[in-house]
């Protein structure tokens, strides 16, 4: 990445806590593909995670065995990513930001909305990024239904469904299934923040929230099947799928306006691709997907009858993220996503908690 002149900017050096799913497959290898970024340590105890970061990263990798490791040397570092179990997003991410160093958490930030507003007020009184790792805004079918709203394809839209489903009937353990408050598990805060980011993304502020979450598999201990109706300010209505129990898969989306419906199966690739070893840069071109997965466009007909017009998906972009980080530090252009929007997020899902053991549709106490 350059400046306004000639000579390309030193490399921020960046610490990634955590080298589980989240920190291996999504944010070291996009840390590492940005221009203006260098992975400079991973805090990770485990051997065999640590063999694995350096035989893709390089032997001048850096490891750390805890976060505090990282404080004591804040100097030699420019970015803090947090990618650790949920409970603790917010004692690192302070620590981070009371060292005097930029942030990037995982979503979700918080277990509350009151934890993620403080955090930002920390690094708004402090000056610096605190960033939430919403990478489903970057899906390819997301940037799509996106690009069609910017020109009013679908006229004023009245409902919007999304799905986040997949059928895993056996259980896989750790922290995201555990029934521990804490842990902040279950799939109401997990798919739900992504689901709920991109709604809000959408379209706007949420008025109520009704939602049902269950636990379906035997053994499970916290919601594996998960359904969210919001009720927008400006009048649509989004109705939120995410789900570990789905023995048939229904659209990613299906999104209803005055002139005209758009439909589209299939999860975006990108994913499935940083899991199979695929980066940005050895995999050309990058989030892109067959024609038989492109969306239909009309009205009247369903597009499983040949009804509606294929809508080339745009392609997915989630180093689009890292960039925008990038250049937010050195060039201090806006935040991509940021703690006050993953606020607002959280707002929805603690009223979604409560409306599923009461029952009732909730309002949604917006700041």
């Amino acid at each position: 990445m350059t400046g306004t002149g000639s000579a390309p900017r030193t490399p921020l050096r960046t610490a990634l806590v955590g080298y589980g799913l989240a920190g291996s497959v999504f944010h070291a290898p996009l840390i590492a593909a940005t221009e203006g970024l260098v992975l400079d340590t991973v805090v990770t105890t485990n051997p065999e995670r640590r063999r694995q970061a350096s035989a893709e990263f390089g032997e001048a990798l850096r490891f750390a065995a805890a976060p505090e490791e990282l404080w004591a040397r804040a100097d030699e570092l420019d970015l803090v990513v947090v990618a650790s179990p949920n409970k603790t997003h917010v004692p690192i991410a302070r620590a981070a930001l009371e060292a005097g160093l930029p942030v990037v958490v995982d979503k979700p930030v918080a277990g509350t909305a009151a934890e993620a507003r403080s955090l930002a007020e920390l690094a708004d009184a402090r000056g610096l990024l605190l960033s939430v790792f919403q990478n489903r805004r970057w899906d390819n079918d997301f940037l799509t239904l996106r690009s069609l709203l910017a020109k009013g394809e679908l006229g004023d839209v009245w409902r919007f469904e999304s799905r986040f489903e997949r059928w895993r009937p056996q259980l896989k353990g750790g922290w995201r299934e555990s029934g521990d408050p804490e842990e902040i598990g279950g799939l109401l805060y997990d798919l739900g923040s992504h689901v709920v980011d991109q709604a809000l993304v959408l379209f706007g502020p949420v008025t109520s929230v009704y939602a049902e979450t269950d636990v379906r598999r035997t053994g499970a201990q916290t919601d594996d099947d998960t359904f969210l109706a919001l009720t927008h300010a400006n009048g649509v209505r989004s109705h939120l799928y995410a789900s570990a129990t789905t023995a048939q898969l229904g659209p990613r989306f299906r999104v209803l306006g005055s002139r005209a419906g758009y439909v589209k199966y299939g999860l975006d690739p990108q994913e499935a691709t940083l899991r199979e070893g695929g980066r940005p840069g050895n995999r050309t071109p990058w989030g892109q997907e067959p024609e038989s997965l492109w969306g239909h466009l009309g009205s009247g007909e369903s597009p499983l009858t040949g009804g509606g017009t294929p809508v080339p998906t745009l392609p997915g972009a989630y180093p689009d993220y890292y960039t925008a980080v990038s250049r937010a530090l050195h060039e201090g252009t806006p935040n991509p996503v940021t703690a006050h929007e993953a606020a607002a997020a959280l707002d929805v899902l603690e009223a979604a908690r409560v409306s599923a053991v009461e029952g009732v549709a909730v309002a949604v106490e917006r700041a």
